[in-house]
Order: C-alpha cells, then structure tokens, then sequence
C-alpha cells in the first residue's frame, strides 16, 4: 500500500464577479433632474406673474369643473395671454402660462378714448387731404397765371381773369371789362380769344380729378322783350361756356352742374349795372371735405 501512489487533488477556487446592480439609479437621476426643472419652473413663474395670474394658475391646477373642449379657449385660462403684452419666448424653451382676463366693459374709458383717437386720426387724414389739394390748385393757379403771362394775344386779358379760393375749391371767373367782353351784347357767341383763354384753363386743370361747376352772371340791364331776360342769358351763356370747354379738350364727365345766376349775385354790389358783373364762373369742386376749425 506504501508503494501506490497517492492521488493529485488539485482544487480550483472560482472568483465570482461583481453582481449586476440594475438601472435603478438612472430613474433617481431622472427624477431628481425632473424636480429640479419643475424648481425653476416655478420660481419664473413667481417672478413673472402678479396676484391674479397666480390665481389663475392655481386654478388650472385645481379646476373645479372639468372642459370639454380641446381648444385652447375652452381652457379654464380662456386662452388668453398671460403677458399684456402679448406672448414672449426665452432661449431655454420654457412653456407658456396663461391667464383668464376680463374684456373692458362696453362704454369703459378705455373704449372712449379709443373712440376719440379714431377721430383724430380720420381728421388728421382729411386735413392732409384737403392740404395735397389746396397744393394742386395753387399748382393749377400758377399755370394759367404764366399761360396769360407767355402768350402774347392772351396778355390783354390778365385784367379779365380772378382766381381765388372759396368753399367749394378753386374758382376761375372771366370777367367783362368796358372795352372787353366774352360776349357781344345780348349774344351767347363767345369770341375766338377768349375761347383760346379757356383752351389754357383746361390744359392747367386736365391732370386734377375735381369737377367743375360752370354758372353764368349778368349784370343788372334789363330786356326790352318780356319773353327773354338776365334769366334766360345767365343760363345759355353758361352752357355756352360748358360746350366750349368741351370743344378744347375738357370731359364733359366732369362738368357737375350748370347755372344761370342773372343778376342776383354781383361782383360790384354797390354797381350792378357795372360790366364787372358780367362774367362766367367755372368752380374746380373740391374732393376732400373742408372740416370745421373745431374738429381739426
């Protein structure tokens, strides 16, 4: 037995590993990252709204009667803005909180004041208008002031010619004088010259939109026959200023009204007879209003 050889036992010690912790600690992390947004969260909403958006949000979060709806107007907030001003961003992406806001009354300050800046605003805009056209016809008035000035046949007729503003826009009247007239006496044939004056008032006024109004005036001499009188010669005369208006290039579109005014409404009141009190009047109608001083 001392000669068998005993057997080699040879042990092997197997070193276990470290056991598999599991992700449990990345959901703690998770949570902890998640809280500390909701932190900050809230301390900008704290800095950023007042009482009564707060209110709001605590609403939000505690709603007593649950919407319907999935619009965002059918939210306990009512989707209105949180900030007056309207809707903010910030380059860290925070979400935005709104806030239920009351609409002014009807008939509050607010309305009336906004009401009278609207007034303001249209009366600024008409008293500007009306300026761009007072310039267009100081423009037009310059025109035919230096065509009687260039033209050499139409100089003698300088005396003839009043320009002048009055309420309904620009008014051009051609005038008898006592050794010049439109007309022969009694007659509705206006002469060549003064036919090539009005020729000048049309290429001065074409280029503006404003219509005319054309009245004839007589002065007080009267008729020997009952049937025709400063009536009748008021009216024809006028019409026949319309249609040679028209021959020289005016639109007969533009032409809004024609009248004989007789003898009613002198130049020389004090002198009706005067010669002076003959004449047509051709009216560019103004477009923009002219507003009373207590509304500019």
């Amino acid at each position: 037995m001392a000669d068998e050889i005993a057997p080699i036992i040879v042990k092997k010690v197997k070193k276990a590993g470290h056991g598999h912790h599991g992700g449990a600690w990345k959901v703690a992390y998770a949570d902890f990252v998640t809280a500390m947004m909701a932190f900050f969260l809230l301390l900008w909403l704290l800095n950023v709204t007042d009482s009564v958006q707060k209110q709001g949000i605590s609403d939000y979060f505690a709603p007593t009667v649950a919407s319907t709806s999935e619009s965002g107007s059918g939210g306990v907030m009512g989707g209105t803005s949180m900030q007056t001003e309207g809707a903010m961003t910030s380059n860290t992406g925070t979400p935005s909180v709104v806030s239920s806001i009351s609409p002014p009354e009807e008939g509050s300050k607010d309305d009336a004041d906004g009401e009278g800046k609207s007034e303001i605003d249209e009366a600024e805009f008409l008293e500007r208008l009306a300026a761009l056209e007072e310039a267009s016809f100081e423009d037009a008035k310059d025109q035919i002031r230096q065509a009687l000035a260039e033209d050499t046949e139409l100089q003698g007729l300088a005396d003839n010619i009043i320009i002048d503003m009055v309420p309904e826009g620009l008014r051009i009247q051609i005038v008898d004088q006592y050794d010049e007239s439109m007309f022969a006496a009694g007659s509705t044939t206006i002469k060549p010259h003064v036919k090539k004056l009005l020729a000048k008032i049309v290429k001065a006024i074409d280029h503006l939109p404003n219509n005319l109004s054309i009245s004839g005036h007589t002065d007080s001499s009267g008729f020997s026959g009952a049937k025709y009188g400063n009536w009748e010669l008021s009216s024809d005369r006028a019409n026949a200023s319309r249609r040679a208006l028209e021959e020289v290039g005016l639109d007969p579109e533009r032409v809004e009204r024609v009248s004989g005014k007789s003898d009613i409404d002198p130049m020389i009141a004090d002198d009706p007879s005067n010669p002076g009190n003959r004449r047509i009047s051709i009216i560019l109608l103004r477009e923009t209003p002219v507003l009373p001083k207590n509304l500019k």
